[in-house]
């Protein structure tokens, strides 16, 4: 049984988590990192801490859905602390980036804005259509609920930059919203975001030409394909070598 540690346990998926490794024949919860105390009940031989040192040293691998703050105190205490992460936290900066680049070459990473298989296979088909396809325009569209506060989602920040680099073009080709008047540039790659309701995710890249278009659509329905993604992950990622890994590397064709 894979001892797993959860940091992030009083968020939106740390319950989810939580239930997925409890009901897994292949996993055991090991510990939670806390700072404030659990809302719900978990098993009494898990341990539950505020200590850093004590959560890594119990657990064979971590699973962080946190903040980026958060993530960036686990990768710095991971450093002296070398542990397999699964980081599946949104909303980090290049800063943090590149603190994760450094950090795995001491421990394997897998780091992913969406944990969802069907969003990894998602992003496979888009490299595979932006290269193929390079005359269709693409523009991207995200929705989510009202309270998420980043923007564009990680997730259609990641299509974009997938989308790019499979057309040989840097971050630069990428449009967030438009207002006024402005012809669309021929290696412009559109992104909106909307909000609203309880929306858990819906992510559409379209590839437009004249006369013919394709959307791909990935709908999740619950928060419930993240854990279950994540799971799959750290099982996946404590047969790996150090180094920096994605949800696509999990997947081979």
């Amino acid at each position: 049984m894979l001892e797993i540690g959860i940091f992030g346990a009083t968020g939106r998926v740390g319950k989810l988590l939580i239930d997925e490794i409890l009901e897994s024949k292949k996993a055991s919860l090991a510990s939670v990192y806390v700072r404030n105390e659990l809302q719900y009940n978990i098993p009494s031989n898990t341990l539950v801490t505020s200590s850093m040192a004590d959560f890594l040293e119990s657990s064979q691998v971590i699973i962080d859905f946190s903040s980026a703050e958060a993530t960036k105190n686990l990768l710095e205490y991971a450093k002296t602390h070398p542990t397999p992460l699964v980081i599946g936290t949104t909303g980090l900066q290049p800063s943090h980036i590149e603190l994760l680049n450094e950090c795995s070459k001491a421990m394997p990473i897998l780091y992913a804005t969406n944990m969802s298989e069907g969003v990894a296979m998602l992003n496979k088909l888009v490299a595979l259509l932006s290269a193929q396809l390079r005359n269709y325009d693409i523009e991207i569209t995200e929705i989510h609920h009202r309270y998420k506060k980043d923007a564009p989602s990680g997730t259609a920040l990641t299509l974009a930059q997938t989308a790019a680099s499979a057309r040989n073009l840097d971050e630069n080709a990428l449009k967030f919203g438009r207002e006024g008047i402005a012809l669309r540039n021929k290696d412009e790659i559109g992104v909106l975001s909307l909000r609203g309701g309880d929306v858990v995710g819906r992510h559409v890249v379209g590839f437009y030409a004249d006369g013919e278009y394709i959307e791909l659509t990935h709908n999740a329905t619950s928060r419930a394909t993240f854990a279950k993604g994540a799971l799959h992950a750290a099982l996946w990622l404590v047969r790996q070598q150090n180094g920096l890994y994605s949800m696509q590397d999990i997947f081979e064709f």
